[in-house]
């Protein structure tokens, strides 16, 4: 068990959350006040690294929706950060520490489909890792996973069906598609989303895939969303910014918290 779990039990009284939140750029309110019941900064827990970005607060909330208790990461590293892969592979095996099951990943992302404009939601049901890294090169800890993990089921199909149908019982529309990661931080050029579109990807991204490797490779389900935030490159005429990523990411927080507040309370 890593040092940050036996602070967390320490500091909750032992609490074991069921299911885990990592927030997406722009994203910064999960649990209104009366809901949290407790609050950790990074800088306490020595396996979590403080965020650089604008928009990742750097903190764990432990927190109610209705009867279960939620763990929530508010913001999360990168590796456009310079980070070490243990900085991103450690966080995630926190939350299967302390007995998470399940793990609900957001992300902001640029469309490479004209019919997937800002302001949309994307379910992931795959990834195209083109990112150039892998969290778990480098010796392999037997006590989490295999040296060799499986990734064909990478995003829970059961969970992520149970998602799309609170969707379409709540009336919201959610896309479903493939994630393209690259490592940043500069955004990618109109060519990498040209080509990106011929291998059959849906939205591109700089963060997800590493969690996700290594929440598959502990055994930690996934299911993950994309906050479309802009057009990726070269759809448009418009130049990209972090600061636009932001604002779109705000305006859409209350409905993408909405969603997945409605499938954990109804998740089986």
């Amino acid at each position: 068990m890593l040092r940050s779990s036996k602070i967390f039990q320490e500091k909750t009284n032992n609490i074991h959350p069921k299911i885990a939140v990592i927030l997406g750029s722009g994203l910064t309110n999960f649990f209104e006040d009366p809901h949290i019941l407790h609050t950790i900064s990074y800088e306490e827990l020595p396996d979590f690294s403080q965020p650089t970005v604008e928009g990742h607060a750097g903190k764990l909330v432990v927190g109610t929706v209705d009867t279960q208790n939620v763990v929530c990461m508010y913001g999360r590293s990168h590796i456009y950060e310079g980070r070490e892969s243990t900085e991103l592979v450690n966080p995630i095996r926190v939350l299967k520490d302390i007995g998470c099951k399940l793990l609900i990943i957001t992300n902001a992302a640029g469309s490479l489909k004209e019919e997937m404009p800002p302001g949309s939601f994307m379910v992931i049901n795959d990834h195209l890792n083109w990112s150039g890294f892998n969290p778990l090169i480098g010796p392999n800890d037997e006590s989490y996973g295999p040296r060799f993990s499986d990734m064909s089921d990478a995003y829970h199909q059961s969970y992520r069906e149970q998602l799309i149908n609170i969707a379409k019982k709540n009336n919201q529309k959610l896309f479903e598609g493939v994630y393209c990661m690259y490592s940043g931080p500069s955004f990618e050029t109109p060519a990498e989303i040209k080509a990106l579109q011929v291998l059959g990807g849906s939205a591109v991204g700089m963060s997800t895939v590493p969690e996700v490797v290594v929440a598959n490779h502990c055994e930690l389900a996934v299911i993950a969303i994309s906050v479309i935030t802009n057009y990726a490159a070269g759809i448009k005429k418009t130049k990209l910014s972090h600061q636009e990523t932001l604002e779109q990411a705000s305006l859409a927080e209350e409905k993408i918290l909405s969603l997945i507040k409605n499938f954990i309370r109804d998740v089986k």
